[in-house]
This record gives C-alpha cells, structure tokens and sequence, in this order.
C-alpha cells in the first residue's frame, strides 16, 4: 500500500482531506493508497443526517469547533489534534470485503502494539470492549473510500457537548453516555502520537508519494463543494408524516414522507446507515406517487436488491419502515 505525503506541514480544515480522499481515488491510478491527517477541533456528520439533529451547533460555535458534512454514511464523530483520522483508497469495489479488510488491517497494527484489539458491529474497533475507533465509506466509480477515527487523547468533553446521539443509540449499545462507550489508546500504549502514527505507515505501507503542487491546488478547487452552506446544511424534506426507527445491524432511520390522497409525494431517508448504491433511481424514485400500502409499495420496488442500496436493509423492512 502507498502511503500519500502532502508537500507541506500546513494547518488544514477538515473538508481539504475529503477533498483529497476524493481527488486520489478519482485521478491516482488504480493501486491502494493510505493517509492519516490531523485537524482542529471539528465534528463531521454523515452524509444522510441531518445537522440540527447530530450536532450542538450552539455549543460548537460557542467554543470555536468546526463542522462538516462527508459523504459517507454512518454517524457523527468528534476530531481534534489528539486523534488521528485514517483514509484508506482501493480499487476493490466489494464493499463487504473492502470494509472488512481495512478493518483487519487497523486491528492487526493494533495488536502489534499489544492492544486487544477487536473489530465489531458494523463499523467500529473496541479496546477492552469500549470504542476506539469508529468507521464509514462510500464509493466512486471504480474506487472505494474507507475513513475513520482513531482516538488516542480526545478531549471527550468537547466529544460530549459538541455530539448530540440519541439515546436510542446509547441504549442499543448498553451504555448510558459516551463517556461509557469510548476509550483513548493513551490508556493502553505507552507509545508518543508521533510514534503511532509512523508505527501504523511502517505497518500498513511499503512505498510512499508526495502529492505535487498542482495536485494540491486542484483538492482545494474539490474542496469547495465541501465548504458550501447547501452541501453542510442541505435541505430538510418537506413532510406531513415522519418516522424514526432503529434497525440493529443497519442502523438508525428518519422517515420523511410527503403523502396526498393515499399516495406518496416524496419520500427522504436520513440517519446514520449505510448507503452502498444509488438510493435516489434505485429506490426513492421509485416510490414517487405509489399509494402508501404494502402492496403497492413491494410492487414499485419489485426487482431490486434492498441490501445493494443500503447495507445490511431488508426489502420488508424498508416496506416497514415507509407504513
């Protein structure tokens, strides 16, 4: 695996290092690359959630801490300077096994630190079974992206007030706050940051690039897209009807339906699943102007595969999920 260097030892915000995950998978060739990158504090919300319901923005405003949207799935984390976050390009499209072999990969350079490492649920790494770091990634054509945090002294009190997850989420994971839920490797490795971070490059990559002023220039161009107010704040669906449910093993859902007559307008999914195909022409679209009954709704979505849409998701749990 190669592991990707910037030019420069320059203070970056959060979306330049989407923006370059982005940038290698779309124009480096067709190899596996690797990076970790650093940033102020910042929350960083999935793809498919909404802000004001992940988000303390009153707080994170108050104390100077940035947030942004990516476009994977799954859920909200808080990153500061005492956490590394970890990037991982592939051109293995397999999601399933992409996800996994990332997963084992962190696991392993764990373990070699002698930390009892172990991957589990959908996403995350758990040391001595509290969470150490949590993962999400998405797809471009051809290439797959895997990003995740790795906490090794978080301020969790900014972790905190900064993240608002429900409590149905907390409840799920048999935790009553997240204090509970999570652990730093500082209390588990005697090892410096610094040395981390040249530990897991030694362990996970055997070559290395530096990224051109030319390649930087054109990832500041990319990152604008995540700079903007529409891509950070999107828009809230209208709806006359909205659901929220927790599906364990898929993850939490938020229901937006627009109904008239007895049939669909619109419909919008928000939460902090994960999204492996098109949502909008493979399912959502679909639904658009079907009468809101079991019937029907199975007859519109007839011929597609639900868990190639959304991982882990069942065709009448989505059917559910709609009534």
């Amino acid at each position: 695996m190669i592991y990707v260097e910037l030019p420069d030892e320059k203070n970056r915000r959060l979306p330049f290092y989407l923006a370059m995950e982005e940038y290698i998978a779309r124009e480096f060739p067709a190899q596996e690359f690797f990076f970790i990158w650093q940033v102020e504090p910042t929350v960083i919300f999935g793809r498919n959630q909404l802000v004001e319901s992940e988000v303390d923005v009153a707080f994170c405003k108050a104390n100077g801490i940035q947030f942004y949207r990516r476009k994977s799935g799954g859920g909200c984390v808080f990153a500061d300077r005492s956490n590394l976050m970890l990037s991982y390009i592939t051109p293995d499209t397999n999601v399933n096994f992409t996800f996994n072999r990332y997963m084992l990969m962190v696991e392993d350079a764990l373990q070699r630190l002698g930390v009892d490492a172990r991957t589990t649920g959908r996403n995350d790494i758990l040391v001595g079974g509290k969470k150490v770091s949590g993962n999400a990634f998405y797809k471009l054509p051809g290439r797959s992206i895997v990003h995740g945090t790795m906490l090794y002294d978080t301020n969790l009190e900014y972790m905190l007030n900064a993240t608002t997850p429900s409590d149905a989420k907390l409840r799920s994971k048999g935790v009553e706050s997240v204090r509970q839920h999570v652990t730093t490797l500082n209390r588990h490795i005697s090892i410096s940051i610094e040395e981390l971070i040249s530990h897991l490059k030694t362990v996970l990559c055997d070559s290395a690039v530096v990224l051109t002023a030319g390649d930087v220039a054109a990832i500041e161009d990319m990152e604008q897209e995540y700079l903007s107010d529409a891509f950070i704040y999107g828009n809230n669906p209208a709806a006359t009807l909205v659901k929220e449910e927790r599906i364990e093993g898929v993850g939490e859902f938020r229901v937006s339906l627009e109904v008239k007559a007895g049939r669909i307008r619109s419909v919008s999914l928000s939460g902090d699943f994960f999204i492996i195909g098109d949502i909008d022409s493979m399912l959502l679209s679909r639904l658009k102007g079907v009468e809101r009954t079991a019937h029907a709704i199975e007859e519109a979505l007839a011929g597609v595969d639900v868990p190639s849409v959304i991982m882990n998701l069942k065709k009448e749990q989505l059917i559910n999920l709609i009534l």
